[in-house]
């Protein structure tokens, strides 16, 4: 198990609860009430720990190596998925992934950012970082999916847009805008969630839905922390206040009602159950597909442009 900084005290008590277990097997001794013990206090510092975590902690969590992706969500929850390729134009983006699986018997399409799962595949994903053919590949997707009449479901993890030249000479923010465009006026429910990372456009590009909803240990916001720590203050030493200032956590957006509702993960993080955190995303997704769809399309489309259109606050003066 890999611990962040903040968890050391859970990482102490594993370290004692692994030596007790290994000093028992040599001795011979029955340390079972013992162990049980360490368990119970393990159970009860998590409790303590995570009732109060602070907004950079939060995204600590959402970026944990062993947290799940967008390819292992779609394996969890659903049977038969076809992954689809490339934009017809440029390339297939590997750090973005898109496909019609079946949840529940039901086919949807599944869209969203894939990060890697070891250092090489994050290479090769781009650490979920994706160019104007990734969004172009979703607009894609999505444009197929409302052809069938099947709904679409993002699940996005990004820390951005790719920033680099070569994107920008392809048409990074053209592709991400008429994404916002497009998404807006489809006529098939579109159900978004951010899971991990939601920074900036790289999120907003497959972020337009008829419900968008937050992991509870994920973020999103237009710049990441460190980012945002380093323009205000020339240092990444300021990103734990810049997280707190930037008020990205899933509390703070529901808050702000810029998300309609935050799913609970296991305790501790997704990463700590992966089972756990893919079923209680697929009842969420399942109850909002079923609601979505007694909804006429042009009273959905609708509710979408009004939803995006009122957010924000602002004064004319």
């Amino acid at each position: 198990m890999q611990f962040l900084d903040f968890e050391k005290p859970i990482a102490d008590l594993y370290e004692q609860l692994e030596k007790l277990k290994e000093n028992g097997q040599k001795s011979g001794v029955d340390v079972s009430a013992t162990v049980k013990e360490y368990e119970q206090k393990i159970e009860t510092t998590r409790n303590d720990l995570y009732s109060h975590l602070t907004s950079w902690q939060k995204v600590q969590l959402s970026r944990h190596p062993d947290r799940p992706y967008t390819l292992a969500y779609i394996e969890k929850m659903c049977t038969n998925f076809v992954e689809l390729h490339g934009d017809r134009n440029v390339k297939d983006d590997k750090a973005m992934v898109g496909g019609f699986a079946e949840l529940d018997g039901e086919t949807v399409m599944f869209i969203g950012q894939q990060k890697g799962i070891n250092t090489k595949m994050r290479q090769i994903r781009n650490f979920g970082m994706a160019n104007p053919e990734g969004y172009r590949k979703a607009l894609r997707l999505m444009k197929l999916a409302e052809k069938f009449n099947k709904p679409i479901i993002t699940l996005i993890d990004t820390p951005g847009a790719f920033p680099g030249l070569e994107a920008e000479e392809r048409g990074q923010g053209e592709a991400i805008a008429r994404n916002l465009f497009e998404m807006v006026k489809l006529r098939v429910p579109v159900i978004c969630v951010i899971i991990g990372e939601g920074a900036s456009g790289g999120a907003l590009g497959i972020g337009i839905g008829d419900r968008v909803f937050m992991l509870e240990n994920s973020w999103y916001t237009v710049i990441s922390p460190e980012n945002c720590s380093t323009i205000l203050w020339r240092t990444w030493n300021f990103k734990e206040k810049a997280a707190e200032e930037l008020k990205l956590t899933s509390d703070h957006m529901s808050k702000f009602g810029l998300v309609d509702g935050v799913i609970k993960e296991p305790l501790g993080g997704a990463h700590v159950n992966p089972d756990e955190a893919a079923a209680l995303l697929k009842a969420s997704l399942k109850q909002t597909l079923a609601e979505l769809k007694k909804i006429d399309p042009d009273t959905r489309i609708e509710q979408r442009i009004d939803k995006f259109s009122n957010m924000g606050f602002f004064e004319e003066r």
